[in-house]
């Protein structure tokens, strides 16, 4: 049984049945799916090995709610160009950058929800609705940009490594002044910094 802490375990078993180990029944991937609306943690693991197999099982359970609806939250750009990112250099920073842009929207979406009630009543159809979407949007474009650009610090440094290397070998640094690693440092700060601040 799971505690306060503890997340539910859910096995899943050679013929693709669950059973939710809390409550001694067998689940569907709809159960799970209700429970993750709920707010509800579990981990799936294989009944056989033990192994974590939580991520392929909430990734089917996308699958499923993508081919079940007419209202499709996923963009094919947007799965094209998440497919590109798998073997690239960004695929470290891309779970980072998704996870920090979800929790934001989730922690805007009241407002949002609220400014689209107030643009659709009585005018269901009118430009203020249009406008508010694409306000609401432009603004999460922003943090989502900031956001990406601050989970990327790197990028600087390695155009400086570039040009000095242009320039020549890089000269040993004098005493007292600041090296690469010095520099390093100070944009981790100060995306730290930024973070917390956009957090706040």
């Amino acid at each position: 049984m799971a505690t306060e802490t503890d997340p539910i375990i859910i096995k899943k078993y050679a013929n693709r049945r669950l059973y939710h180990t809390g409550t001694s029944s067998y689940v569907t991937l709809e159960d799970l799916a209700n429970m993750v609306r709920a707010g509800e943690d579990f981990v799936v693991t294989d009944a056989k090995t033990g192994e974590d197999i939580t991520r392929p099982v909430l990734a089917q359970i996308i699958f499923e709610e993508e081919t079940k609806t007419e209202q499709n939250l996923l963009p094919i750009a947007f799965l094209r160009q998440l497919i590109r990112f798998y073997g690239d250099s960004m695929q470290g920073v891309v779970p980072s950058y998704l996870q920090f842009s979800l929790e934001s929207l989730a922690r805007e979406q009241e407002t949002f929800r609220t400014q689209i009630a107030k643009s659709f009543e009585g005018n269901p159809f009118g430009q203020a609705a249009l406008h508010a979407v694409e306000e609401q949007t432009k603004m999460n474009m922003a943090m989502f940009q900031e956001a990406f650009r601050l989970f990327n610090p790197f990028a600087a440094q390695a155009a400086a490594m570039a040009a000095k290397g242009q320039g020549g070998e890089a000269k040993a640094p004098e005493q007292g002044m600041p090296t690469d690693l010095d520099e390093l440092k100070r944009q981790v700060a100060e995306m730290q910094s930024r973070l917390d601040k956009i957090g706040r």
